[in-house]
């Protein structure tokens, strides 16, 4: 690729140690994402973590304008309902599918198997196939399963991603050795509830959760081959009895050390702001607990990270599929 070519025309945006979802560019290239049918809400009941009502500034001016257009109030539902391209927080967390592209596109090549042991919703399995990778990813919860299956089948056409239900403590003993990368973001204790299976992490105490958590990690490692990477997106929390933060990220360093995989890259999340905006002040003035608005990305490489780069070959940026709403006008994605 020619030097002269900036770097966000090589590889979709800066490969720095911060990553700004804050920014224009980044926006739009989610909405083109979420746009495509992601839907990454859909298999987990209710608002986990805050209540959907809270909706960034911005969400509200666009729904104002929305209602002066219709002449009367609406709902913040009816609202998001009738302009599905309009970014929302539903009060589950959804996995920045512009995040999962970058991962998917800088640490693996064209063809490779992506692994995921707690895949969640729908997001890194769709962008994977899309990107021309097969997906493997083991969730617990069948109808978390049945709707990512769903969404595969709407978007994917003949490259599915494949979402095992299951455990993945047990699961992962099946899957066969030799993948090429891992793509995950675990669950972050018990910040949300997903259900009510004593399996589910986020049903562990402490304890239990660092011993299962490391011994998925140990199991994962061991199903990719030498040379790879492997990319896991955490963040602290706060225990829920004494609201002291307990560090995920470094839980998952020595897991993943232990299991054989060097620490090689660590980069800052930057998310937006949202509707922290509107809990912040109550917090500070009650807790003194700073707001949160930002994840950790945690690189590995198991083996040898010159090897594991050269097989990797030039990063070629996605291109959104014509004729779809990835590369539709911007009133089509509600901008």
């Amino acid at each position: 690729m020619a030097e002269g070519l900036s770097l966000a025309s090589e590889f979709t945006v800066p490969p720095f140690s911060i990553l700004d979802a804050r920014k224009g560019d980044w926006a739009m290239r989610k909405k083109r994402w979420i746009a495509l049918g992601i839907e990454s809400e859909l298999g987990r009941e209710g608002s986990l973590a805050y209540s959907a009502s809270c909706q960034s500034a911005a969400v509200y001016r666009a729904r104002e304008e929305y209602e002066t257009k219709v002449g009367r109030k609406v709902s913040m539902k009816e609202f998001l309902a009738a302009n599905p391209g309009q970014y929302r927080h539903t009060g589950t967390s959804v996995f920045d599918p512009v995040l999962a592209e970058l991962m998917v596109s800088w640490f693996s090549a064209p063809d490779d198997v992506v692994l995921d042991p707690f895949a969640g919703g729908s997001v890194r399995g769709v962008v994977a196939s899309m990107l021309g990778r097969d997906y493997v990813g083991v969730e617990l919860r069948a109808e978390q399963v049945a709707a990512n299956r769903a969404q595969g089948i709407r978007i994917c056409g003949d490259r599915q991603p494949a979402w095992i239900c299951g455990d993945s403590l047990k699961e992962l003993d099946g899957v066969p050795n030799g993948l090429d990368m891992i793509l995950t973001c675990p669950p972050y204790g018990s910040l949300e509830v997903y259900s009510r299976d004593p399996r589910d992490l986020s049903q562990m105490r402490a304890h239990e959760f660092d011993a299962a958590y490391s011994a998925i990690l140990q199991k994962a490692v061991g199903c990719i081959a030498d040379d790879r990477f492997a990319v896991i997106v955490v963040g602290n929390y706060r225990d829920s009895k004494t609201g002291t933060l307990r560090d995920l990220r470094a839980l998952t360093v020595a897991a993943m050390v232990n299991a054989g995989a060097a620490l090689y890259n660590e980069a800052i999340l930057l998310t937006s702001v949202g509707s922290l905006a509107m809990r912040a002040r109550n917090q500070m003035r009650a807790t003194r607990k700073l707001g949160r608005c930002h994840q950790e990305v945690l690189i590995f490489v198991k083996g040898d990270p010159k090897r594991a780069t050269t097989r990797l070959g030039q990063t070629v940026p996605y291109e959104f599929p014509k004729g779809r709403l990835g590369t539709s006008s911007s009133d089509d994605l509600g901008l």
